[in-house]
């Protein structure tokens, strides 16, 4: 099986790719990044159509290459994502955080969501359930701290922000760039943790398969 990874962040691709080779070696991947529509995401302070047109180029690019299905990495484009999958359909087009917001919701009321993106907390919430209840953390300078090329404060940031999610029943890593950190934070909150790509990569098998 072909898939196509497109992200929005450079962040999101050694990720990803690690939870492929410990859930599903066997799949063939193809990454395609434009870090621009992050930058451009953050400058603006809102998704456009013009973004939407971006992703429907990837998407159509992506299938122009033979993917048998399209994983996006970036949590704050919902939108633009699902004018994709609308597009591709029934080619199996995944949100990045989809598989992970329907397990969380199956094992838990009360969810930390976790972030490093501050438009992030603005888009995803409104993907969860209603039946849940959502405490949100930004946990501040992570990204930045990231894009310096500083994974251990990185992951610090995020443990401490973590620390505040601590009354909930798990904690949701919104970015897949913070997976890395789940097991410090599974340490430190003495609670379940969930990533993005973990959950990502198990649906994508189970639906291909099937």
């Amino acid at each position: 099986m072909r898939i196509a990874l497109i992200h929005a962040l450079k962040h999101s691709l050694t990720p990803i790719e690690a939870s492929f080779a410990k859930l599903w070696p066997q799949a063939t991947l193809m990454n395609l990044l434009d870090d621009s529509l992050s930058a451009d995401l953050a400058r603006d302070g809102r998704l456009t159509p013009e973004m939407t047109d971006r992703f429907l180029a990837l998407g159509r690019y992506a299938v122009s290459t033979g993917a048998n299905a399209i994983l996006f990495t970036c949590s704050a484009f919902g939108p633009c994502i699902e004018a994709v999958a609308r597009e591709l359909s029934p080619m199996p087009v995944l949100k990045p955080n989809e598989a992970m917001i329907e397990q969380a919701a199956e094992r838990g009321h009360r969810i930390g969501l976790l972030s490093t993106f501050p438009p992030t907390l603005q888009s995803m919430p409104a993907e969860f359930p209603s039946t849940v209840k959502l405490v949100t953390k930004l946990a501040e300078g992570a990204m930045a701290a990231l894009d310096r090329g500083d994974r251990a404060e990185h992951d610090r940031l995020v443990v401490q922000a973590s620390r505040d999610l601590r009354d909930c029943d798990l904690i949701a890593l919104a970015q897949y760039s913070m997976a890395p950190a789940a097991a410090m934070v599974a340490e430190v909150s003495k609670l379940p943790v969930l990533t993005t790509p973990d959950s990502a990569v198990n649906k994508l098998k189970r639906l291909l398969r099937a």
